[in-house]
């Protein structure tokens, strides 16, 4: 009885540590679950908790429940690619505090939830591209904070949140081309970011406007300034966008800020210095022009006073003679 008991215990002691999915392929030395264009419409269940590498792209999965990827914990990377998902659950990804690679291109995506990178801070790579994402929220940039990839092309994006792009701190590369950008005076902030994010030395493929037909086709980096003219006249969009680059470029230039705000000041002073100066230089020169001609109109008046007594003197010396 007692062997017979050994034997279950280390049966299943040996069916835990082989665990891997009839469906896929699982390396031991390397940890790495290999799932890849076997008709999945789920996550596959049984998988090895340390497990760093899972790819399941060319799948028909639909749906990311929440804590999909409970039994992987120390997973790293995660490749969903191409497959149809249009809904992902807020906590789907609860508990992966390691991963760093996710890609979920090529599906059906029309928005993603605030919440679903929250708990994940070591994040580097994601794609988006190829999905039908309207917009990513601007609180999301908090978990995004590390990334050095993020891909966003081929979607239907109009716009970015300007709150969401200040967060990218150590994006390296980015790509936004095939989406129906609005060249109206909400893009202004993406422009004036894309103008520090090159400074910087990112990447970036291209943003194409869409709208208004005028722009259609144009490269938004190539866009002169000339054409938002109205938005910096009549549109608070404008202003804010100025105070968030004026606010990236003081990040990006550290203390240097301190030294070009002083010389804005001293010029800005300089400038009033020279208007008084003027005013007062004007002024006197006014008030000298006022006594010169006060002063010809006296002596004309008396030169007018001396002729008529000269003339009147000649008819009466005439008469006398």
């Amino acid at each position: 009885m007692t062997v017979i008991l050994v034997c279950a215990l280390l049966s299943l002691l040996l069916a835990t540590v082989d665990t891997c999915p009839k469906e896929c392929t699982c390396d031991s030395n390397t940890k790495v679950v290999d799932c890849r264009g076997r008709g999945l419409y789920d996550i596959p269940r049984r998988l090895h908790p340390d497990t760093q590498e899972l790819y399941l792209q060319d799948n028909r999965i639909r749906g990311l429940g929440s804590m999909a990827f409970r039994e992987t914990p120390l997973v790293r990377i995660i490749d969903l690619s191409n497959n149809s998902i249009t809904s992902i659950s807020p906590s789907a990804l609860l508990g992966l505090r390691t991963l760093q690679h996710l890609s979920l291109a090529n599906n059906a995506l029309r928005e993603l939830d605030k919440r679903l990178l929250g708990p994940i801070h070591s994040l580097s790579h994601l794609d988006l591209s190829h999905n039908s994402l309207w917009g990513l929220p601007g609180s999301m940039g908090d978990s995004l904070r590390n990334l050095s990839y993020l891909g966003l092309a081929h979607n239907k994006l109009t716009r970015l949140d300007r709150t969401l792009l200040d967060a990218l701190h150590h994006l390296d590369s980015l790509t936004l081309r095939g989406n129906p950008w609005k060249c109206d005076c909400q893009l202004i902030g993406l422009k004036l970011w894309l103008e520090t994010y090159l400074f910087k030395g990112g990447v970036v493929d291209e943003v194409l406007c869409s709208q208004p037909e005028e722009m259609r086709d144009r490269d938004l980096q190539k866009v002169p300034y000339q054409l938002f003219h109205a938005c910096m006249t009549t549109s608070y969009h404008y202003l804010f966008a100025n105070i968030h680059h004026l606010e990236s470029e003081r990040l990006l230039r550290g203390h240097t800020h301190v030294i070009i705000t002083g010389v804005v000041c001293g010029i800005v002073c300089l400038m009033m210095l020279a208007a008084a100066v003027y005013g007062c230089a004007y002024a006197a020169i006014m008030a000298k022009y006022q006594r010169e001609l006060k002063k010809n109109e006296e002596l004309a008046a008396a030169q007018g006073a001396d002729h008529a007594t000269a003339d009147e003197k000649e008819p009466l010396e005439n008469a006398i003679a």
